[in-house]
């Protein structure tokens, strides 16, 4: 019953291999049991001093020779063919022995020897052995005892019964070791599977948070480089026009951009909420980014705020003044708007939503891309449950909209 489990050499530390060292811890009960049988055994044969005692004790130190050679590897299975020699020459031995002996004395062996037949071949040869091993050795007790047809009858009701015994038993053991092994390979595969989820999952988050940093690159970082170009080129023109006071407004601008650029990839870094919201509300982040949008465009920005505020999710205030970053930045370079306005408006019941409108040229919404920054906010939109639309056209300016659960 073994063998099928010692073919595939299971893994160090796998459900398999800890049931096969089991297996193997219990050996040593077993080869004490078989030895004990054995004494036992010689004992019960020398009381009786019967004919042949000798060639009785040859049998029985016979089959004692086999086990510690060829029957403790076949237990064991650790080497290919033992437990089939040992049981041959065993069993050999056995109707031997049972054909010297007369009165049975012999069958004290074969306590040990059926369980070691179960436990060395597979089930269907161990039943094939159990029964050709009985029959010989029943045949046996007819021909060497007497032949009246009560002690006739009375060897063969004996050999059916230790037929049945040891079939039922054997296929019982069989059956319950069988279980064991395949909850064994059950267990091994639920962990096997357990690891590959935890790498997919690994791998998912990782993608994830790569996808997330990207955005919030996008979303920051380009966004205040894009500011840093266009206000050294409007310095450049300031500085050839001889204009000194635009010169230091907007290298103060720069510097202000440069510096809010590094707080963002630092608290991007440390996965902190956007620079923006540190120890400030949402509307006061907003108010501070149209204010800055509008000193570096030229435009005339405003910030209008309806209802009575709540206080949001972390995730859900990154979400907004995320979209009204991507809005502003869009505005700010595509638009060619005089002016925009933020609305952050508090429902009472329903979720906050805000909404970005420019009077700019406007485009066209059914464009085969709309853009990464445009795709970001949508997909960010979802994380937190919300909604996140575009509503433009060529000429008619462009509306931002994005709503967040309370």
């Amino acid at each position: 019953m073994s063998t099928e489990r010692a073919e595939e050499c299971p893994a160090p530390g796998s459900s398999s291999h800890d049931l096969d060292q089991m297996w193997r811890g219990q050996q040593r009960w077993w080869h004490g049991l078989f030895a004990a049988l054995l004494v036992t055994t010689v004992v019960v044969m020398a009381a009786e001093a019967k004919p042949h005692l000798s060639w009785q004790l040859a049998c029985v130190a016979g089959i004692a020779v086999a086990y510690a050679v060829w029957g403790r590897r076949g237990l064991a299975q650790t080497g290919p063919g033992t437990g089939v020699t040992y049981l041959a020459l065993a069993w050999g031995l056995m109707v031997v022995l049972m054909a010297l002996d007369g009165s049975g004395t012999g069958w004290i062996i074969t306590f040990g020897l059926f369980p070691q037949t179960w436990a060395m071949l597979p089930r269907n040869r161990a039943a094939g052995t159990v029964v050709a091993a009985i029959v010989l050795i029943g045949g046996v007790r007819l021909w060497r005892g007497p032949h009246t047809g009560d002690e006739a009858l009375g060897i063969a009701i004996s050999s059916v019964i230790m037929l049945v015994l040891s079939l039922t038993l054997g296929l019982f053991i069989d059956r319950i070791i069988r279980e064991a092994d395949t909850r064994a390979r059950t267990i091994d595969e639920l962990h096997v599977a357990q690891v590959e989820l935890t790498a997919a999952e690994r791998a998912a988050g990782v993608a994830g948070e790569r996808e997330r940093i990207s955005r919030e690159i996008h979303d920051t970082l380009a966004q205040g480089f894009t500011s840093l170009v266009t206000l050294a080129r409007a310095t450049e023109l300031a500085l050839d026009r001889g204009d000194l006071a635009a010169v230091r407004e907007r290298v103060r601008l720069i510097e202000q951009t440069a510096a809010d650029n590094l707080s963002e990839a630092r608290l991007i870094v440390a996965e902190l909420t956007p620079g923006h919201l540190q120890s400030r509300t949402l509307s006061e982040a907003l108010q501070r980014l149209v204010d800055a949008v509008a000193a570096e465009s030229g435009m005339v920005g405003s910030l209008r705020v309806e209802g009575e505020p709540v206080v949001l999710t972390a995730n859900s205030e990154v979400v907004l003044l995320r979209t009204a970053q991507e809005g502003l930045a869009n505005v700010r370079r595509h638009s060619g708007a005089r002016s925009f306005e933020v609305c952050l408006s508090y429902s009472a019941d329903g979720p906050v939503a805000m909404t970005v409108t420019d009077d700019g040229v406007g485009f066209d919404t059914t464009g085969q891309a709309r853009g990464y920054g445009l795709d970001g906010a949508t997909a960010r939109a979802a994380e937190v449950g919300g909604r996140f639309e575009v509503h433009s056209g060529p000429g008619a300016g462009s509306r931002l909209r994005v709503e967040v659960p309370r």
